[in-house]
């Protein structure tokens, strides 16, 4: 899924669309997406001038907005600007690794549980085959 159709499915836009790449995915079960970490993001002036770091919190949002993508093509629908999709759970968060500039992010979510409306992920991020990020993540969609 190139980032003409990502677009389609979430409602994020410069400098909070997170995912570049969908590489591959499987309605109701998983997904692996990219983001290309690039010198030119907004946050790294700022965090840290002296050795720029990709925020966790970031990164996790990056997971989260693989997982939306993952929940609609699952629903079979496409959000509409009534929908808004929330976190409502981050349990287990660990960093295991720091993601800097060059850096290509590759965000796993898989399919915990969907019950009343509510998804519970199963996330990683991981650079070069390495563990950077896990967590599980619950969201839910509402309307506005």
């Amino acid at each position: 899924m190139n980032i003409h159709e990502i677009l389609k499915y979430l409602p994020h836009r410069y400098p909070f669309l997170l995912v570049d790449r969908v590489i591959s995915l499987e309605p109701g079960k998983e997904i692996v997406a990219l983001k290309n970490v690039t010198i030119n993001e907004p946050f790294f002036p700022g965090h840290f001038p002296h050795h720029p770091v990709m925020p966790g919190v970031l990164i996790v949002e990056a997971l989260a907005q693989a997982s939306a993508i993952l929940s609609f093509k699952t629903m079979e629908n496409l959000p509409d600007e009534n929908a808004v999709y929330y976190f409502v759970g981050i349990d287990g968060v660990r960093f295991k690794k720091p993601v800097l500039p060059g850096d290509q992010l590759i965000l796993k979510s898989s399919i915990v549980r969907h019950a009343q409306g509510l998804w519970k992920y199963a996330v990683r991020a991981e650079v070069d085959d390495m563990l950077v990020t896990e967590a599980q993540l619950m969201c839910t969609l509402r309307s506005v």
